[in-house]
């Protein structure tokens, strides 16, 4: 079915009621009025994202577990051929994964990425399965915010030790070494340094487990300025167990360290690898220690070895050969010697690595974390096949465009900017996205006026014109002129569309810029709309030890970007340094409105601005003060452009504020997007409900709605893109509806459904193909309370008023979708051994064009609708060719269950005939004598021997399904030449209905008075409507 692509709309009337009276005649809760309403995902999975870290049931290495850095937790036990992600309840960040090896079954997470990049997630705390991903639990560590490693005591898997790497932006003392002896019932802080430093890696001796070393790291990230390295920094060792520890310095540089890795060897335990940063340059790279830790000394100082520690500090050991080492970084590379020399691994693996796993026997065999995806290797590296069925895509921005499916555009962190549909034959597959600009992707936006050019742009403000069908860039960025101040642009620079001027394009670095021609001219829009306060601009100087200057911590930017849809001279401009900006004059003068702001902390980053569809004095507007330790969701509203505000946020809200969305038809239905998945509210932002229907914690960092397929475009930080396409239901969630015990909504317009064969041939498991929407015609009622007591269930009528299919209804308190029949029930067919004619009768007809009648029975009370199953408009068939097509395909559906009666008839009156010739001696000739009668009449209706493949005949059973399957599966009209073969069937099918009247008219009743005047039981005829009505 296709939906009916035109703006639905509800009744609104109550709209006008003020936002804070909405619930008062309803007690249910917000997130469960969204009851059968389910988001789709559709990936992209070719582009992936960020694996944190991987872990491997080793007994059986099919079985694989995968913590992704914004997508949470995946589990295979197919060896990667398919992936179910097992951790959609919790929150999406995923520092360590660890399975109990002598427990398979049980396996613990630690929440919070520790690659601390400037868009990282949080984590709250540690989890435990004991049923193999079916069910989690936290076990404490709540507000330990990321978790860098977790080792289970392989003698006794009560005792469990955890590296809390802890809070990134702020001082925070739950952090360091933490140990378990009850499975984590209770916890001990074994070591802490200070509250700038957490535990960053562990390991433990493979033959005393109560010998461990921990990395310690001093660090801290601000909105605009990375710290690696600290007086805290530096390598501790126990040998009891954590009760005591030793500082290790032997061998070790003497200034300030930064981030460290460490490894020891399984095979040796004498054999310790470590990774270091150090203060001098020629100090950092890879250490090693041959006497357990008593000293150690530097091996390597490649490029690999040293670069971007704080990204890139991880070691694997293969468990069976001490002297082959992994190190993670820009690229994989991997030493044969004991660290002395280094490969790199370059075989078509996305750069920036972060986990290695080795299989425990066999070192050839290894899996790799990437900033794009999972891979494989079983050749020691020489080639790595991606997993192509992750879609843990992290999306920064989402925009659309007005095709037909409409397309999706957006950019993703470190995996480019890409196109892919909304809907495709067989669903979304990795070969309908295409790729438009590389880099990490941020905002991207078709042009207007043309769908082969697109607005894309790579970090820290390179944005570029690309023509999709020459696969040109242009770079189009604005370069101040002569006097002018250095532009300063954000890692994530915002883009944004006019929405009254097809030729508007906004750009913003400290400055609004505006561009009519594409690009090729900016025209600078204000002043300095940012606090340009100089200590916040030390992008040159971040990093700590080692210099990280990629644009990252650009600060005292523009970060978000309005036009008014009502007003082309009222423009918002927000700040990552908490300035709000407004303009009403088309950028003549600017007023910063973020004083008003009761209750906004100074300096919060504003992350997104949305002006009112209703009035153009309405703005909401979310900020966020996470990278100063404050996760507290910040959402304001404003109606009368920003003189004053009322804080929209409630306890309900959980996750720093990302983006919030304004419904373009009910000015009561707000969307917002937090760090820990969407919310929603359909009373003006009173009361907030969490959408769980299939959208997880993740962070939503960006929302569209499409302004024609009532669809909210989602765009997650590590899940992809996420599309809602039931917006009128939550718009109709009025307070007049939710007064009322029932209610139905208005259907969709669908049309018939015709055959969807697919998008691909026999690709096998092992890609993923993301979800096309529902079209199915569909009833949407509303509940105020779960039915309990009688019978529900719906019964389907057509225009003639025939009972079509009696369907279970849906019970739930909320908005309850139920989907209608699309077709007539398949075919009673004849059996049959010929493979087409069986594939023929798989399917019923199309139910044909019309209105149709839903009747709901609630218990003692009945409510109907109607719903219409129309013909699509862009199809290029004619009504008149798809009635001769309906006409046609119902001939043959009789034909076929007439002759499927005829069969089942002659076979139970053989059988009949048979018992009789066995039953009674004095009727045996007569009876046999009628079986074989039955049996060649039988064997010219059906073919039942051969192999079923290569050894198959027909009859003329057979022949009528396989034109009925011909004429079911094409909507248009049937060719002459099939109306000729039906013709022929047809004459040859009353050729058989005279024999078989015969068979059950004149030669039965002879031989039914035979068997009277014995008296036995006379042999009888069911009637076609009880073979109908047989199961």
């Amino acid at each position: 079915m296709k939906k009916l692509i035109s703006v639905w709309l509800p009744v609104l009337a109550a709209i006008v009621i003020s936002p804070f009276s909405l619930f008062a005649q309803s007690s249910i809760k917000t997130s469960d009025l969204f009851g059968d309403i389910r988001a789709r995902h559709i990936g992209p999975a070719l582009m992936s994202g960020r694996i944190s870290d991987i872990d491997v049931v080793n007994s059986k290495p099919e079985v694989i577990y995968v913590g992704a850095a914004g997508g949470g937790v995946w589990k295979s036990q197919s060896a990667g051929a398919l992936f179910t992600p097992v951790f959609d309840e919790h929150t999406q960040s995923i520092g360590k994964v660890t399975i109990d090896q002598n427990h398979p079954d049980t396996a613990w997470v630690g929440t919070g990425e520790t690659w601390v990049r400037n868009s990282v997630s949080v984590g709250d705390g540690i989890y435990k399965t004991t049923d193999g991903g079916s069910s989690w639990k936290n076990m404490g560590l709540k507000d330990s915010e990321r978790i860098s490693d977790i080792i289970v005591d392989p003698t006794n898997s009560n005792t469990v030790y955890v590296g809390v790497l802890g809070h990134l932006w702020n001082d925070h003392e739950e952090r360091g070494v933490y140990k378990t002896t009850d499975g984590g019932e209770t916890w001990q802080k074994m070591l802490y340094v200070n509250p700038q430093t957490g535990c960053a890696d562990l390991t433990m001796d493979p033959e005393d487990p109560n010998t461990l070393y921990a990395a310690m790291w001093d660090f801290r990230r601000t909105p605009y300025s990375f710290r690696s390295g600290g007086p805290g920094s530096g390598l501790h060792k126990t040998t009891d167990g954590g009760k005591t520890w030793t500082k290790v310095t032997q061998g070790l540089p003497k200034g300030t360290l930064g981030r460290l890795a460490v490894e020891i060897a399984p095979s040796n335990r004498n054999i310790i690898y470590l990774s270091v940063e150090a203060d001098r340059e020629e100090e950092k790279g890879l250490y090693r220690s041959d006497n357990a830790g008593e000293s150690f000394t530097l091996v390597n100082g490649d490029f690999n070895n040293k670069v971007r520690p704080f990204y890139f500090a991880r070691l694997t050991v293969s468990p069976s050969n001490e002297k082959i080492v992994y190190k993670c970084g820009l690229q994989l590379i991997m030493s044969e010697d004991s660290g002395a020399t280094f490969k790199i691994i370059d075989s078509g693996m996305h750069s920036d690595i972060h986990a290695v796993w080795i299989h425990p026997t066999d070192s050839k065999f290894n899996l790799a974390g990437t900033d794009g995806g999972l891979y494989r290797t079983l050749d020691n590296g020489n080639t790595y096949t991606m997993f192509m069925n992750l879609p843990l895509a992290q999306y920064y921005h989402v925009s659309v465009d007005m095709e037909e499916p409409f397309n999706i555009y957006g950019g993703l962190q470190d995996n480019g900017s890409w196109r892919g549909p909304s809907k495709s034959q067989g669903g979304i597959a990795s070969k309908d996205w295409q790729f438009v600009l590389g880099g990490d992707g941020f905002a991207a936006h078709v042009d207007s006026e043309d769908k082969n050019v697109v607005y894309a742009e790579a970090q820290g403000g390179e944005i570029s014109r690309v023509n999709l069908l020459s696969a040109d860039s242009k770079d189009i960025k604005p370069y101040p002129r002569v006097g002018e101040a250095e532009f300063r642009f954000n890692w994530n620079a915002p883009i944004h569309k006019s929405p009254s001027n097809p030729k508007r394009l906004y750009f913003g670095s400290q400055f609004l810029f505006m561009s009519e021609d594409k690009g090729e001219s900016w025209k600078r829009l204000s002043p300095d709309l940012t606090t340009n306060d100089p200590t916040r601009q030390q992008q040159k100087q971040s990093g700590g030890l080692s210099t990280d200057n990629s644009a990252a911590e650009n600060n005292t930017t523009i970060f978000a970007i309005a036009e008014s849809p009502l007003d082309e001279k009222l423009i918002w401009v927000g700040t990552d340094d908490g300035n709000l900006q407004v303009t009403t004059d088309g950028g003549a003068t600017w007023t910063n409105v973020s004083p008003n702001i009761s209750g906004l902390p100074a300096k919060s980053w504003c992350t997104s601005v949305e002006p009112g569809h209703f009035d153009k004095n309405t703005i909401y507007v979310t900020f966020d003060h996470h990278r100063m330790g404050d996760i507290q969701p910040y959402l304001f509203k404003s109606a009368d452009l920003g003189k004053t505000w009322v804080s929209l946020a409630t306890p309900d809200i959980s996750g720093y504020a990302l983006s919030v969305r304004e419904d373009l038809v009910n000015q009561n239905l707000i969307f917002l997007g937090t760090e820990f998945g969407l919310y929603i509210s359909v009373d003006g932002g009173s009361n907030w409900g969490r959408f769980s229907n299939n959208v997880p914690k993740v962070g939503v960092r960006d929302m569209v709605i499409h302004p024609r397929d009532n669809a909210l475009v989602l765009a997650t930080h590590g899940r992809g893109v996420i599309i809602i396409d039931d917006l009128p239901a939550l718009r109709a969630l009025t307070p007049e509806v939710m007064d009322k015990p029932f209610t139905f909504f208005d259907s969709p317009q669908a049309y018939t459904s015709g055959f969807d064969f697919g998008g691909g041939w026999f690709g096998g498991a092992g890609e993923f193909v993301g979800q096309n929407p529902n079209e199915a015609p569909r009833i949407i009622y509303f509940q105020q309370k779960r039915h309990v007591f009688g019978k529900m269930f719906i019964q389907v009528f057509d225009e003639a008023g025939d009972m079509i299919k009696e369907l279970p209804a849906g019970k739930s308190a909320g908005v309850n979708i139920v989907d209608m029949p699309t077709r007539m029930d398949k075919p009673k067919a004849a059996p049959t051994n010929n493979r087409m004619s069986l594939i023929g009768n798989v399917f019923g007809p199309d139910l044909p064009g019309g209105t149709y009648k839903a009747v709901v029975t609630k218990g003692k009370e009945t409510f109907e609708t109607t719903y219409t199953v129309g013909y699509d408009p862009k199809s290029p068939h004619s009504v008149e060719d798809r009635k001769l097509q309906e006409q046609t395909v119902r001939k043959l559906y009789d034909m076929t269950e007439q002759m499927a009666w005829v069969y089942d008839v002659s076979s139970k009156l053989q059988q009949q005939a048979e018992d009789l010739a066995r039953s009674q001696p004095k009727l045996a000739k007569k009876a046999t004598a009628y079986a074989r009668s039955v049996q060649a009449f039988k064997d010219n209706l059906v073919f039942l021997g051969g192999d079923f493949y290569v050894n198959e005949d027909e009859r003329l059973s057979e022949k009528i399904s396989q034109i009925y399957g011909t004429i079911t599966r094409y909507p248009g009209s049937p060719s002459q030449s099939h109306l000729d073969r039906i013709a022929t069937l047809e004459a040859d099918f009353k050729v058989e209905q005279l024999k078989f009247d015969a068979l059950t008219g004149e030669e039965l009743q002879k031989l039914n008075s035979a068997v009277e005047k014995a008296g036995a039981e006379a042999l009888k005829v069911p009637s076609f409507e009880a073979f109908k009505a047989s199961e």
